[in-house]
């Protein structure tokens, strides 16, 4: 088995589609109105119209009601990075911090308020884990 996306429901497409391009610098690919994908080398980012839970079970899933999943990038420099989306994120949680697993992370809300965290591994052992 392969891990290969997480989904997203928001009630607006295009805004949540255009935030994460533009933190991530990643053209997002349409499949329809309701339904794009930002691709990344490990795992895509898939954003849906509420209109799409209709089809997997009715009231299964609400837009902006995230109290529990974070989504994860690794980056190159997290603290570049973080000077890159100053001005354009407006909901910070955390500013660029070491972690005690080894990984410097920057923690964000995107604009349904589900929490993002770019991430740049920094001690030997969290370089070694995320090698590439």
């Amino acid at each position: 088995m392969d891990f290969v996306s997480i989904r997203i429901i928001t009630s607006d497409v295009a805004r949540l589609v255009e935030f994460y391009e533009r933190a991530t610098g990643t053209q997002a690919i349409w499949a329809t109105e309701d339904f794009a994908e930002i691709k990344t080398a490990g795992a895509t980012l898939a954003i849906a119209s509420t209109r799409t839970v209709a089809l997997f079970a009715p009231g299964s899933a609400r837009p902006a009601d995230n109290h529990s999943v974070i989504t994860e990038f690794l980056v190159d420099d997290v603290d570049r990075v973080h000077q890159n989306l100053t001005g354009f994120v407006t909901d910070f949680v955390n500013g660029p911090t070491t972690m005690p697993w080894g990984n410097r992370s920057l923690l964000f809300r995107d604009p349904d308020g589900n929490l993002v965290n770019f991430f740049t591994p920094v001690t030997p052992e969290a370089i070694e884990k995320f090698a590439r």
